[in-house]
Order: structure tokens, then sequence, then C-alpha cells
């Protein structure tokens, strides 16, 4: 059975900072840190990397984990962000309820965004949107989804409606 997604995992050249900004800007609490080099068979055969070496912080909030990672071996190539039209993993949504506070505070904090909160109008709800970045480039959009809507986090674990 499918519980859902568990973590998000971000690697980054400077873990404390990015470590510090997820704490302020978004609640995540520590909840283990290790280093990858105390369990080198396990780690090198799940990654198919010889001698990995990483400090890896995982952290949590109501609904998911956050793992972040600093390798120092191997090496890994210099941070190009990706872009949200890339191939690959382009960002994560972090659902609020107060788009426009959030943003503020955010903003307050030194996050940097593409644009204010957005919101349009479908189906009779209203939904925000934000696109924003952490310190290392990569993007959190934030989202705010009408209570009860189909897409908020509500609704998880429950039976989808027939249609």
């Amino acid at each position: 059975m499918n519980h859902g997604i568990h973590h998000i995992n971000i690697h980054t050249p400077n873990l404390n900072r990015l470590r510090q900004f997820y704490e302020r800007a978004f609640g995540f609490e520590l909840v283990f840190e290790h280093y990858l080099e105390d369990f080198p068979e396990f780690v090198s055969t799940l990654t198919g990397i010889d001698a990995p070496a990483a400090h890896v912080v995982t952290m949590r909030t109501k609904n998911c984990f956050i793992e972040l990672f600093q390798w120092s071996s191997p090496e890994g190539k210099p941070l190009e962000p990706l872009r949200p039209y890339d191939f690959g993993y382009t960002h994560f949504a972090v659902a609020v309820d107060d788009i426009e506070a959030t943003h503020a505070r955010l903003v307050e904090l030194g996050m940097e965004f593409v644009h204010a909160p957005l919101k349009v109008q479908v189906n009779g709800g209203e939904y925000g949107s934000a696109y924003g970045c952490d310190p290392d480039g990569n993007i959190i959009e934030l989202t705010e989804i009408p209570n009860g809507d189909n897409m908020s986090l509500g609704v998880l674990g429950r039976t989808a409606p027939a249609e």
C-alpha cells in the first residue's frame, strides 16, 4: 500500500545555511542527523557510489520530511538550479493558509520571489500561488488551496470519489 511521499532531498554546498532557512521559513524541525560514512557498505550499495561521504540532516513539518545533504565525496558539479521548464524535479510546493502573510514574512527573511502572490478563481474557489527560491536557488512554490478542495492536504488519505 502506498502511504504517500515521505521526503524531499536537497544537496547543498552549505548545510547549516539551508537548515536555518527551512527552520525559519517553514518551521521544519530536526529529526535525525548523521554521516553517510557511518554506513559505508549500506550507502554504497544503495546509491551505487564508491566511498560515499556526506553530512545529512532530516527535518519534518506537518505532512512530510526533508533531507538536506552536504556531500564531501564524491564532489558534485557546481549548483545550477533548474528552471520551471527544465526536465527533472523543478520545484516543490508548500501549502499555506494565508499566502500574502506568508509571502511577506518570507520576504522579510530574505527569500526572493519571481512575483507577488497571484490568485485565480476556479470552480468557485480562490487559489493562490507564488514562486520563490531557497538560498541555493531551488524553486519553492507557495500554494493556497481552499479548504475541502480535492487538492487540499486535508483530503489526503481519503478515498477518491467515484466518477
